[in-house]
């Protein structure tokens, strides 16, 4: 079940109107659980089992590391709940990968092994709920939260349908005391969650789907043989299609959540109006870079123990990073990439005071532009389907080589260049307007008639304009 789908709306509305019934807070957040594991359903009934599995192992962890008297004891049921969340998201994430790379590995040695490949499918969202558990059995470990005293609560944290599959990745401490009391959303957050919802369908409907997403097939299908400029019109199609997806995604989840009352952290902040790679990183899915910084980057040392060290826990919590989004090598470079863009800023920034210059806007404005192309060459290895082919379309972009074939050849027509370069230039241009703001700021100066007709619009586009119906792009993580 996906958010744009009929099923989906049909199921919400259904889900909205027991919510708002009067019945007992027990019973609706009972309600709200049954429906979430009935969401999760929809793809592939036995993995719930894998929901249960994980919603019980840190539920008993997390109350024995509470009532645990030594030091000892608490580590070793952390290292129980680190184990059994991250060795079944490795055998089902990277069980394949990892043969896959042994077998590369003997047959480069010259030692012929073939083995049966093994059939190992992915349940969708694992990654997202595996780091919900994982993070508040952590912060229990480290007195951060007390441990959960409702089952009923903690089954939703995990298991709440509009997080559940893509995130935002939610901390216990967010969420759990929303449970506390009854939530039933007033009128204001009724009408925002609604048009969050809507706005973030025609970002993934319209946008993504609809005006780039074809064009980034087309030319990333040809990867190998791009020349320079359709190499950098395909980087630029995918570095609108994932932000406009995920983002979508992202808030038709925090409108959805606040539409029964909840209330779900942002989870992008502008990227692409960032200036440098530690201000992207704390616009971009800020769910998982907080997780990544709090739960791996601080627990290696962080800066604390010299220059040296904070370069090296920079590289590993990128390089981690990148291997949490897909497991192939090709991802391992993605995060490479911002390890190395990350450490480097580090290095600039000792050496160098950027104070005097960055004062100037017109400076700010060349440093935020700087910052979007070097991260579209990132998503290079993101989108491609090999990583030889991803090295091949990085060397186009990099070179003014005469192609040996033009747009045309590709399929992709002077209408679908102009459509890229119009979406991504807007947004370009929103995101450095909007990126001392928030989205709720913006639409709120906007007058009451303006904002009618605001949801007028991207509903008519909703219905009428559609491309491809595609799942979102993070459900694959």
């Amino acid at each position: 079940m996906v958010f744009n789908s009929i099923t989906f709306l049909i199921f919400f509305a259904i889900v909205l109107l027991l919510h708002n019934l009067p019945l007992p807070w027990g019973i609706k957040k009972t309600n709200l659980l049954i429906a979430s594991y009935i969401f999760y359903a929809a793809w592939n009934p036995p993995f719930v089992i894998l929901l249960w599995i994980t919603t019980l192992v840190d539920w008993f962890v997390a109350r024995a590391i509470s009532n645990a008297q030594s030091k000892s004891r608490k580590r070793m049921l952390l290292l129980i709940s680190v184990a059994g969340n991250l060795g079944l998201l490795g055998y089902f994430k990277y069980g394949s990968f990892i043969l896959e790379s042994f077998v590369a590995t003997l047959n480069y040695f010259g030692i012929n092994y073939h083995p049966a490949a093994p059939s190992i499918i992915l349940p969708i969202g694992i990654s997202f709920y595996t780091f919900v558990t994982l993070s508040y059995t952590i912060d229990v470990y480290r007195n951060e939260v007390p441990p959960c005293k409702s089952f009923l609560d903690f089954c939703l944290l995990v298991t709440f349908f509009p997080h559940l599959v893509a995130g935002p990745i939610l901390r216990a401490s967010d969420f759990l005391p929303q449970c506390v009391t009854p939530k039933v959303a007033n009128s204001q957050q009724l009408g925002w969650g609604f048009f969050l919802m809507v706005f973030g369908l025609f970002e993934k409907v319209v946008l993504a789907d609809g005006l780039v997403a074809p064009v980034a097939d087309k030319l990333f299908q040809a990867a190998s043989e791009l020349g320079f400029w359709q190499a950098w019109v395909g980087t630029f199609a995918f570095a609108a299609q994932i932000y406009l997806d995920f983002d979508g995604y992202s808030i038709t989840a925090i409108g959805a959540a606040m539409c029964l009352g909840f209330v779900f952290p942002d989870n992008f902040r502008f990227p692409y109006g960032a200036i440098g790679f530690s201000d992207f990183w704390r616009r971009w899915h800020i769910s998982l870079s907080t997780w990544l910084r709090d739960y791996l980057y601080i627990s290696l040392g962080g800066n604390r123990k010299g220059v040296s060290r904070t370069y090296v826990n920079l590289m590993l919590t990128m390089l981690i990073g990148g291997l949490w989004h897909g497991a192939a090598w090709r991802f391992v470079v993605w995060g490479g990439l911002h390890g190395l863009y990350l450490v480097t800023e580090h290095w600039l920034q000792g050496i160098v005071s950027a104070t005097t210059f960055m004062k100037y806007n017109f400076v700010r404005i060349q440093m935020a532009l700087l910052t979007f192309l070097l991260v579209c060459i990132t998503w290079v290895f993101f989108r491609a389907d090999h990583l030889s082919d991803a090295w091949q379309m990085v060397s186009a972009m990099l070179t003014f080589g005469t192609p040996a074939k033009s747009f045309a050849d590709y399929n992709v027509d002077k209408g679908e260049i102009r459509s890229v370069l119009l979406v991504v230039l807007t947004l370009l241009v929103m995101h450095w307007k909007l990126r001392d703001s928030s989205l709720e700021q913006a639409v709120g100066k906007t007058p009451i008639w303006a904002k009618s007709m605001l949801l007028a619009g991207l509903l008519w586009f909703i219905v009428t304009v559609q491309g491809d119906n595609r799942a979102f792009i993070y459900f694959q993580f």
